[in-house]
Protein backbone atom coordinates (compact mmCIF):
# COMPACT_ATOMS: atom_id res chain seq x y z
CA UNK A 1 0.00 0.00 0.00
CA UNK A 2 2.97 2.35 0.48
CA UNK A 3 4.04 1.86 -3.14
CA UNK A 4 3.28 4.81 -5.34
CA UNK A 5 2.79 2.51 -8.34
CA UNK A 6 0.23 0.38 -6.48
CA UNK A 7 -1.72 3.40 -5.21
CA UNK A 8 -1.71 4.96 -8.66
CA UNK A 9 -2.89 1.74 -10.32
CA UNK A 10 -5.61 1.30 -7.72
CA UNK A 11 -6.70 4.90 -8.14
CA UNK A 12 -6.90 4.54 -11.94
CA UNK A 13 -8.90 1.32 -11.56
CA UNK A 14 -11.36 2.89 -9.13
CA UNK A 15 -11.69 5.96 -11.31
CA UNK A 16 -12.33 3.85 -14.43
CA UNK A 17 -14.91 1.81 -12.53
CA UNK A 18 -16.63 4.97 -11.38
CA UNK A 19 -16.70 6.29 -14.93
CA UNK A 20 -18.15 3.00 -16.15
CA UNK A 21 -20.84 3.12 -13.50
CA UNK A 22 -21.66 6.68 -14.46
CA UNK A 23 -21.83 5.76 -18.16
CA UNK A 24 -24.09 2.77 -17.54
CA UNK A 25 -26.29 4.85 -15.26
CA UNK A 26 -26.65 7.40 -18.04
CA UNK A 27 -27.47 4.67 -20.58
CA UNK A 28 -29.97 3.16 -18.13
CA UNK A 29 -31.63 6.52 -17.56
CA UNK A 30 -31.72 7.40 -21.26
CA UNK A 31 -33.06 3.97 -22.30
CA UNK A 32 -35.83 3.97 -19.73
CA UNK A 33 -36.74 7.57 -20.50
CA UNK A 34 -36.79 6.91 -24.26
CA UNK A 35 -38.98 3.82 -23.98
CA UNK A 36 -41.31 5.57 -21.57
CA UNK A 37 -41.64 8.54 -23.90
CA UNK A 38 -42.37 6.26 -26.86
CA UNK A 39 -45.06 4.43 -24.90
CA UNK A 40 -46.60 7.71 -23.75
CA UNK A 41 -46.83 8.90 -27.35
CA UNK A 42 -48.53 5.66 -28.45
CA UNK A 43 -51.08 5.76 -25.61
CA UNK A 44 -51.92 9.42 -26.21
CA UNK A 45 -52.41 8.71 -29.92
CA UNK A 46 -54.63 5.67 -29.30
CA UNK A 47 -56.88 7.32 -26.73
CA UNK A 48 -57.39 10.39 -28.91
CA UNK A 49 -58.05 8.17 -31.94
CA UNK A 50 -60.66 6.17 -30.04
CA UNK A 51 -62.30 9.31 -28.65
CA UNK A 52 -62.45 11.10 -32.00
CA UNK A 53 -65.73 9.42 -33.05
CA UNK A 54 -68.00 8.20 -30.20
CA UNK A 55 -69.90 5.90 -32.59
CA UNK A 56 -66.73 4.05 -33.60
CA UNK A 57 -65.03 4.09 -30.19
CA UNK A 58 -65.99 0.47 -29.38
CA UNK A 59 -64.69 -0.81 -32.74
CA UNK A 60 -61.43 1.05 -32.37
CA UNK A 61 -60.94 -0.37 -28.90
CA UNK A 62 -61.49 -3.89 -30.20
CA UNK A 63 -58.97 -3.21 -32.99
CA UNK A 64 -56.39 -2.02 -30.41
CA UNK A 65 -56.91 -5.21 -28.41
CA UNK A 66 -56.97 -7.56 -31.42
CA UNK A 67 -53.60 -6.29 -32.69
CA UNK A 68 -52.00 -7.37 -29.42
CA UNK A 69 -50.01 -10.61 -29.80
CA UNK A 70 -48.35 -10.55 -26.37
CA UNK A 71 -51.25 -9.62 -24.07
CA UNK A 72 -49.87 -6.19 -23.28
CA UNK A 73 -52.71 -4.02 -24.71
CA UNK A 74 -55.73 -3.17 -22.58
CA UNK A 75 -58.68 -0.90 -23.23
CA UNK A 76 -62.21 -0.24 -22.13
CA UNK A 77 -65.26 1.85 -22.98
CA UNK A 78 -67.36 2.90 -20.02
CA UNK A 79 -70.71 4.62 -19.81
CA UNK A 80 -71.41 7.80 -17.86
CA UNK A 81 -72.40 5.64 -14.88
CA UNK A 82 -69.13 3.65 -15.05
CA UNK A 83 -70.67 0.54 -16.61
CA UNK A 84 -68.39 -1.43 -18.95
CA UNK A 85 -69.49 -1.25 -22.60
CA UNK A 86 -66.48 -2.80 -24.38
CA UNK A 87 -62.86 -3.90 -23.93
CA UNK A 88 -60.89 -6.16 -21.62
CA UNK A 89 -60.85 -3.85 -18.59
CA UNK A 90 -63.34 -4.82 -15.90
CA UNK A 91 -63.84 -1.32 -14.57
CA UNK A 92 -62.88 2.25 -15.07
CA UNK A 93 -60.00 3.34 -12.76
CA UNK A 94 -61.46 6.05 -10.58
CA UNK A 95 -58.06 7.64 -9.88
CA UNK A 96 -57.32 8.12 -13.61
CA UNK A 97 -58.62 11.53 -14.76
CA UNK A 98 -60.02 11.62 -18.35
CA UNK A 99 -57.59 14.28 -19.58
CA UNK A 100 -55.64 12.23 -22.11
CA UNK A 101 -52.40 12.22 -20.06
CA UNK A 102 -50.47 9.01 -19.30
CA UNK A 103 -50.17 7.78 -15.71
CA UNK A 104 -49.13 4.54 -14.01
CA UNK A 105 -52.24 3.06 -12.42
CA UNK A 106 -52.83 -0.28 -10.70
CA UNK A 107 -55.97 -2.10 -11.98
CA UNK A 108 -57.43 -5.57 -12.43
CA UNK A 109 -57.24 -7.13 -15.91
CA UNK A 110 -58.08 -10.44 -17.57
CA UNK A 111 -55.04 -12.32 -18.96
CA UNK A 112 -55.29 -15.93 -20.23
CA UNK A 113 -58.59 -16.40 -18.47
CA UNK A 114 -57.27 -15.16 -15.11
CA UNK A 115 -57.95 -11.96 -13.19
CA UNK A 116 -54.68 -10.25 -12.24
CA UNK A 117 -53.78 -6.99 -10.53
CA UNK A 118 -51.32 -5.18 -12.79
CA UNK A 119 -49.57 -1.82 -12.90
CA UNK A 120 -50.42 -0.32 -16.27
CA UNK A 121 -49.45 2.85 -18.11
CA UNK A 122 -52.91 4.25 -18.82
CA UNK A 123 -54.63 7.22 -20.42
CA UNK A 124 -58.34 8.12 -20.39
CA UNK A 125 -60.44 10.60 -22.40
CA UNK A 126 -64.07 11.73 -22.22
CA UNK A 127 -66.33 11.39 -25.27
CA UNK A 128 -68.86 13.96 -26.35
CA UNK A 129 -71.76 11.71 -25.24
CA UNK A 130 -70.42 11.37 -21.68
CA UNK A 131 -68.71 8.02 -22.14
CA UNK A 132 -65.08 7.46 -21.13
CA UNK A 133 -62.49 5.50 -23.12
CA UNK A 134 -59.44 4.04 -21.38
CA UNK A 135 -56.32 2.73 -23.16
CA UNK A 136 -53.54 0.94 -21.22
CA UNK A 137 -50.25 -0.92 -21.71
CA UNK A 138 -48.36 -3.04 -19.22
CA UNK A 139 -44.88 -2.13 -17.88
CA UNK A 140 -43.13 -5.42 -18.69
CA UNK A 141 -41.17 -4.13 -21.70
CA UNK A 142 -39.74 -1.18 -19.81
CA UNK A 143 -38.96 -3.35 -16.79
CA UNK A 144 -37.20 -5.92 -18.99
CA UNK A 145 -35.13 -3.19 -20.66
CA UNK A 146 -34.06 -1.85 -17.28
CA UNK A 147 -33.15 -5.34 -16.07
CA UNK A 148 -31.09 -5.96 -19.24
CA UNK A 149 -29.10 -2.76 -18.75
CA UNK A 150 -28.44 -3.56 -15.08
CA UNK A 151 -27.31 -7.10 -15.96
CA UNK A 152 -24.95 -5.75 -18.64
CA UNK A 153 -23.52 -3.36 -16.09
CA UNK A 154 -22.81 -6.14 -13.64
CA UNK A 155 -21.15 -8.32 -16.27
CA UNK A 156 -18.95 -5.45 -17.52
CA UNK A 157 -17.65 -4.31 -14.13
CA UNK A 158 -15.24 -7.22 -13.59
CA UNK A 159 -13.32 -6.92 -16.91
CA UNK A 160 -13.38 -3.13 -16.59
CA UNK A 161 -11.74 -3.32 -13.16
CA UNK A 162 -9.19 -5.90 -14.33
CA UNK A 163 -8.11 -3.96 -17.43
CA UNK A 164 -8.00 -0.74 -15.44
CA UNK A 165 -5.65 -2.31 -12.89
CA UNK A 166 -3.42 -3.62 -15.65
CA UNK A 167 -3.29 -0.24 -17.40
CA UNK A 168 -2.64 1.52 -14.11
CA UNK A 169 0.28 -0.77 -13.32
CA UNK A 170 1.83 -0.16 -16.76
CA UNK A 171 1.51 3.61 -16.41
CA UNK A 172 2.74 3.57 -12.81
CA UNK A 173 5.78 1.48 -13.78
CA UNK A 174 6.72 3.99 -16.46
CA UNK A 175 6.34 6.85 -14.01
CA UNK A 176 8.40 5.03 -11.42
CA UNK A 177 11.30 4.66 -13.81
CA UNK A 178 11.24 8.39 -14.49
CA UNK A 179 11.09 9.13 -10.77
CA UNK A 180 14.13 6.94 -10.17
CA UNK A 181 16.25 9.08 -12.51
CA UNK A 182 14.90 12.22 -10.85
CA UNK A 183 15.75 10.91 -7.38
CA UNK A 184 19.30 10.22 -8.48
CA UNK A 185 19.73 13.79 -9.75
CA UNK A 186 18.21 15.23 -6.55
CA UNK A 187 20.61 13.16 -4.46
CA UNK A 188 23.56 14.72 -6.30
CA UNK A 189 22.13 18.19 -5.67
CA UNK A 190 21.77 17.38 -1.96
CA UNK A 191 25.44 16.45 -1.89
CA UNK A 192 26.26 20.03 -2.93
CA UNK A 193 26.45 19.88 -6.71
CA UNK A 194 24.25 22.89 -7.55
CA UNK A 195 25.19 22.60 -11.22
CA UNK A 196 23.28 19.33 -11.44
CA UNK A 197 19.90 19.50 -13.21
CA UNK A 198 16.98 17.08 -13.43
CA UNK A 199 16.50 15.18 -16.70
CA UNK A 200 13.85 16.66 -18.99
CA UNK A 201 12.23 14.52 -21.67
CA UNK A 202 10.85 15.54 -25.04
CA UNK A 203 7.20 14.69 -24.36
CA UNK A 204 6.48 17.95 -22.55
CA UNK A 205 4.20 16.21 -20.05
CA UNK A 206 3.70 16.94 -16.33
CA UNK A 207 6.97 15.25 -15.32
CA UNK A 208 8.90 17.30 -17.84
CA UNK A 209 7.24 20.50 -16.65
CA UNK A 210 7.96 19.58 -13.03
CA UNK A 211 11.59 18.91 -13.90
CA UNK A 212 11.77 22.28 -15.64
CA UNK A 213 10.30 23.99 -12.57
CA UNK A 214 12.82 22.29 -10.28
CA UNK A 215 15.61 23.23 -12.66
CA UNK A 216 14.35 26.80 -12.56
CA UNK A 217 14.45 26.64 -8.76
CA UNK A 218 18.01 25.38 -8.87
CA UNK A 219 18.90 28.21 -11.25
CA UNK A 220 17.39 30.65 -8.76
CA UNK A 221 19.35 29.11 -5.88
CA UNK A 222 22.52 29.40 -7.89
CA UNK A 223 21.65 33.02 -8.68
CA UNK A 224 21.00 33.76 -5.01
CA UNK A 225 24.35 32.28 -4.09
CA UNK A 226 25.97 34.59 -6.58
CA UNK A 227 23.94 37.46 -5.16
CA UNK A 228 25.19 36.67 -1.68
CA UNK A 229 28.70 36.86 -3.00
CA UNK A 230 27.79 40.17 -4.62
CA UNK A 231 26.58 41.56 -1.29
CA UNK A 232 30.16 41.50 -0.10
CA UNK A 233 31.18 43.59 -3.08
CA UNK A 234 28.33 46.03 -2.39
CA UNK A 235 29.32 46.33 1.27
CA UNK A 236 32.93 46.98 0.30
CA UNK A 237 31.85 49.59 -2.25
CA UNK A 238 29.56 51.40 0.22
CA UNK A 239 32.20 51.28 2.94
CA UNK A 240 34.89 52.63 0.68
CA UNK A 241 33.38 56.10 0.29
CA UNK A 242 32.92 56.97 4.00
CA UNK A 243 36.26 55.40 4.93
CA UNK A 244 38.04 57.37 2.17
CA UNK A 245 36.38 60.56 3.35
CA UNK A 246 37.34 59.75 6.94
CA UNK A 247 40.97 59.22 6.00
CA UNK A 248 41.16 62.42 3.97
CA UNK A 249 39.46 64.38 6.72
CA UNK A 250 41.84 63.09 9.38
CA UNK A 251 44.88 63.79 7.20
CA UNK A 252 43.64 67.30 6.46
CA UNK A 253 42.91 67.90 10.11
CA UNK A 254 46.33 66.70 11.17
CA UNK A 255 48.15 68.84 8.59
CA UNK A 256 45.96 71.94 8.48
CA UNK A 257 44.48 72.29 11.96
CA UNK A 258 45.77 75.50 13.54
CA UNK A 259 44.28 74.95 16.98
CA UNK A 260 42.54 72.36 19.08
CA UNK A 261 39.05 73.45 17.96
CA UNK A 262 39.75 72.79 14.29
CA UNK A 263 41.24 69.42 15.23
CA UNK A 264 38.11 68.58 17.20
CA UNK A 265 35.92 69.55 14.22
CA UNK A 266 37.88 67.15 12.03
CA UNK A 267 37.55 64.38 14.60
CA UNK A 268 33.80 65.05 15.00
CA UNK A 269 33.26 64.82 11.25
CA UNK A 270 35.26 61.61 11.20
CA UNK A 271 33.09 60.20 14.00
CA UNK A 272 29.95 60.97 11.95
CA UNK A 273 31.29 58.98 9.02
CA UNK A 274 32.34 56.16 11.34
CA UNK A 275 28.81 56.10 12.78
CA UNK A 276 27.36 55.90 9.26
CA UNK A 277 29.63 52.97 8.50
CA UNK A 278 28.73 51.22 11.73
CA UNK A 279 25.02 51.78 11.06
CA UNK A 280 25.35 50.11 7.68
CA UNK A 281 27.30 47.15 9.10
CA UNK A 282 24.82 46.81 11.94
CA UNK A 283 21.90 46.88 9.51
CA UNK A 284 23.45 44.14 7.39
CA UNK A 285 24.04 42.00 10.47
CA UNK A 286 20.50 42.60 11.72
CA UNK A 287 19.00 41.62 8.36
CA UNK A 288 21.01 38.40 8.39
CA UNK A 289 19.99 37.69 11.97
CA UNK A 290 16.32 38.27 11.22
CA UNK A 291 16.34 36.24 7.99
CA UNK A 292 17.74 33.28 9.90
CA UNK A 293 14.89 33.48 12.43
CA UNK A 294 17.08 34.12 15.45
CA UNK A 295 14.66 36.62 16.97
CA UNK A 296 11.67 34.31 17.42
CA UNK A 297 12.36 33.91 21.15
CA UNK A 298 11.09 37.45 21.79
CA UNK A 299 7.70 36.79 20.20
CA UNK A 300 4.60 37.66 22.17
CA UNK A 301 1.26 39.42 21.92
CA UNK A 302 1.69 42.89 20.40
CA UNK A 303 -0.88 45.70 20.42
CA UNK A 304 -0.47 46.82 16.81
CA UNK A 305 -2.50 50.00 17.29
CA UNK A 306 -0.28 51.14 20.15
CA UNK A 307 2.90 50.42 18.17
CA UNK A 308 1.61 52.39 15.18
CA UNK A 309 0.65 55.32 17.43
CA UNK A 310 4.10 55.40 19.04
CA UNK A 311 5.80 55.36 15.63
CA UNK A 312 3.62 58.24 14.41
CA UNK A 313 4.38 60.23 17.59
CA UNK A 314 8.10 59.68 16.96
CA UNK A 315 8.02 61.09 13.43
CA UNK A 316 5.46 63.84 13.98
CA UNK A 317 8.06 66.51 14.88
CA UNK A 318 10.11 65.70 11.79
CA UNK A 319 6.99 65.89 9.62
CA UNK A 320 6.01 69.24 11.12
CA UNK A 321 9.53 70.56 10.50
CA UNK A 322 9.19 69.70 6.78
CA UNK A 323 5.62 71.04 6.59
CA UNK A 324 4.14 67.56 5.99
CA UNK A 325 0.67 66.66 7.26
CA UNK A 326 1.07 63.34 9.14
CA UNK A 327 -2.27 61.69 10.05
CA UNK A 328 -3.29 58.38 11.61
CA UNK A 329 -6.51 56.42 11.18
CA UNK A 330 -7.29 53.72 13.77
CA UNK A 331 -10.88 52.71 13.15
CA UNK A 332 -12.08 50.86 16.26
CA UNK A 333 -10.14 48.68 18.68
CA UNK A 334 -6.71 47.73 17.38
CA UNK A 335 -6.09 43.95 17.27
CA UNK A 336 -3.37 41.93 18.94
CA UNK A 337 -0.85 40.14 16.75
CA UNK A 338 1.92 37.66 17.47
CA UNK A 339 5.45 38.96 17.00
CA UNK A 340 8.50 40.82 18.27
CA UNK A 341 7.34 44.26 19.36
CA UNK A 342 10.67 46.03 18.80
CA UNK A 343 11.08 44.58 15.29
CA UNK A 344 7.53 45.50 14.29
CA UNK A 345 8.13 49.02 15.58
CA UNK A 346 11.36 49.19 13.60
CA UNK A 347 9.62 48.07 10.40
CA UNK A 348 6.91 50.70 10.79
CA UNK A 349 9.50 53.34 11.66
CA UNK A 350 11.52 52.54 8.53
CA UNK A 351 8.44 52.85 6.33
CA UNK A 352 7.48 56.12 8.00
CA UNK A 353 11.04 57.42 7.67
CA UNK A 354 10.98 56.75 3.92
CA UNK A 355 7.54 58.36 3.55
CA UNK A 356 8.56 61.54 5.39
CA UNK A 357 11.98 61.64 3.70
CA UNK A 358 10.65 61.48 0.12
CA UNK A 359 7.45 63.50 0.55
CA UNK A 360 7.93 67.14 -0.49
CA UNK A 361 6.91 70.05 1.75
CA UNK A 362 3.15 70.59 2.12
CA UNK A 363 2.67 66.93 1.24
CA UNK A 364 0.69 64.33 3.17
CA UNK A 365 1.55 61.06 4.88
CA UNK A 366 -1.27 58.86 6.14
CA UNK A 367 -0.96 55.80 8.42
CA UNK A 368 -3.88 53.49 9.18
CA UNK A 369 -5.18 50.05 10.09
CA UNK A 370 -7.98 48.24 8.24
CA UNK A 371 -9.47 44.75 8.29
CA UNK A 372 -9.37 42.80 5.03
CA UNK A 373 -9.92 39.10 4.28
CA UNK A 374 -9.48 38.00 7.89
CA UNK A 375 -6.25 39.90 8.57
CA UNK A 376 -5.22 43.34 9.76
CA UNK A 377 -3.55 45.54 7.14
CA UNK A 378 -1.29 48.40 8.24
CA UNK A 379 -0.78 50.92 5.43
CA UNK A 380 1.36 54.00 4.90
CA UNK A 381 0.48 56.39 2.05
CA UNK A 382 2.40 59.44 0.92
CA UNK A 383 2.23 62.06 -1.80
CA UNK A 384 5.87 61.79 -2.77
CA UNK A 385 7.37 60.92 -6.17
CA UNK A 386 6.34 57.27 -5.85
CA UNK A 387 8.17 54.19 -7.10
CA UNK A 388 8.18 53.13 -10.74
CA UNK A 389 6.36 49.88 -11.42
CA UNK A 390 9.50 48.27 -12.81
CA UNK A 391 11.42 48.95 -9.59
CA UNK A 392 8.84 47.78 -7.02
CA UNK A 393 10.13 44.22 -7.01
CA UNK A 394 13.70 45.44 -6.45
CA UNK A 395 13.32 48.02 -3.67
CA UNK A 396 13.28 45.35 -0.94
CA UNK A 397 16.72 44.02 -1.92
CA UNK A 398 19.80 44.99 0.06
CA UNK A 399 21.64 48.11 -1.12
CA UNK A 400 19.13 48.73 -3.90
CA UNK A 401 18.25 52.40 -4.39
CA UNK A 402 15.97 53.92 -7.01
CA UNK A 403 17.17 56.75 -9.17
CA UNK A 404 15.30 59.30 -7.01
CA UNK A 405 16.72 57.82 -3.80
CA UNK A 406 20.31 58.16 -4.95
CA UNK A 407 20.11 61.90 -4.30
CA UNK A 408 18.97 61.33 -0.69
CA UNK A 409 21.10 60.21 2.21
CA UNK A 410 20.88 56.48 2.87
CA UNK A 411 22.42 53.12 2.09
CA UNK A 412 19.51 51.12 0.61
CA UNK A 413 19.06 48.82 3.62
CA UNK A 414 15.89 50.22 5.20
CA UNK A 415 13.34 48.44 3.02
CA UNK A 416 15.50 45.31 3.04
CA UNK A 417 15.22 45.30 6.83
CA UNK A 418 11.43 45.78 6.57
CA UNK A 419 11.19 42.83 4.15
CA UNK A 420 13.23 40.62 6.51
CA UNK A 421 11.00 41.53 9.48
CA UNK A 422 7.86 40.88 7.43
CA UNK A 423 9.18 37.48 6.34
CA UNK A 424 10.05 36.54 9.93
CA UNK A 425 6.50 37.33 11.06
CA UNK A 426 4.83 35.81 7.96
CA UNK A 427 3.45 39.25 7.08
CA UNK A 428 2.62 40.16 3.50
CA UNK A 429 4.46 43.24 2.22
CA UNK A 430 3.36 45.07 -0.93
CA UNK A 431 3.89 48.45 -2.56
CA UNK A 432 1.51 50.13 -4.97
CA UNK A 433 0.46 53.54 -6.23
CA UNK A 434 -0.89 55.87 -3.55
CA UNK A 435 -4.19 57.71 -3.97
CA UNK A 436 -2.34 61.04 -3.90
CA UNK A 437 0.21 60.16 -6.57
CA UNK A 438 2.89 58.76 -4.26
CA UNK A 439 3.16 55.17 -3.10
CA UNK A 440 1.34 52.97 -0.61
CA UNK A 441 3.09 50.32 1.48
CA UNK A 442 0.94 47.61 3.08
CA UNK A 443 1.79 45.10 5.83
CA UNK A 444 -0.75 42.27 6.11
CA UNK A 445 -0.69 40.98 9.69
CA UNK A 446 -2.64 37.85 10.76
CA UNK A 447 -4.43 38.61 14.05
CA UNK A 448 -4.28 36.29 17.04
CA UNK A 449 -6.82 37.84 19.40
CA UNK A 450 -8.86 40.95 20.02
CA UNK A 451 -11.37 42.68 17.80
CA UNK A 452 -10.94 45.38 15.23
Amino acid sequence: MRSFAFRWALGIALWSTLLSLTLFAFVYWQTAAFMQDELDQVLRHEVRYAARDPEKAANRIETWISEDLHSVHFAGLFGPDGAKLAGNLDGRPLDLPPDGEVRRIGMQVAIAGRRLQEDLWSAAASLSDGKVVVVAHDTDEIDRAKATVVRALGLALVPTLAFSLLGGMLLAGRARRRLASTEAAVARVMRGDLRQRLPVGEAGDEFDRLAQDVNGMLDEIERLMEEVRGVGDAVAHDLRTPLTRLRLRLERGREQARDIEELRDAVDQGLVWIDQTLEMVTAVLRIGEIEHGRRCAAFGSVDLGLVVSEAVDLFEPLAEEKGIALSIDLDGTAPAIEGDRSLIFEAIANLLDNAVKFTPPRGKVRVGLVRRDGETVMYIEDTGPGIAAGERAQVFKRFYRTERARQTQGNGLGLGLVAAIAKLHAFSLTVSDGPGGGCRFELGCPTTSGRF
